[in-house]
């Protein structure tokens, strides 16, 4: 009996770790990256934003790193850039955001 409850919980805790691992899956994504602040005006300090185009309608991600501080920050704060981002999207108080592993200008 203990035994089939302990493969019954291994199982669970499998299938629960293989959504986790589905839904953290990385993703490509091409646009502009843009300031939040300075060229968007929606947030307080300096943000990362990526402008995708999905058909006529602009889809925003804010990139969840440090703002600023970021190298590929100097490449949107007063211009924007074509970019492609690849990272893991989630979303966050209606907001998509993206982890980004790696941001590269396009060329």
């Amino acid at each position: 009996m203990l035994r089939n409850l302990a493969l019954a919980l291994t199982a669970v805790f499998a299938l629960g770790f293989a959504v986790t691992a589905e839904d953290k899956k990385e993703t490509k994504l091409s646009g502009d990256l843009v300031c939040g602040k300075c060229k968007l005006k929606e947030t307080k300090e300096c943000a990362n934003v990526l402008q995708v185009k999905d058909g006529d309608k602009t889809v925003n991600y804010y990139l969840d790193d440090k703002g600023a501080k970021e190298d590929y920050h100097k490449m949107c704060c007063t211009k924007t850039t074509k970019v492609t981002v690849t990272g893991t999207v989630s979303e966050k108080d209606g907001k998509k955001m993206v982890k980004a592993t790696k941001v590269e200008e396009a060329k």
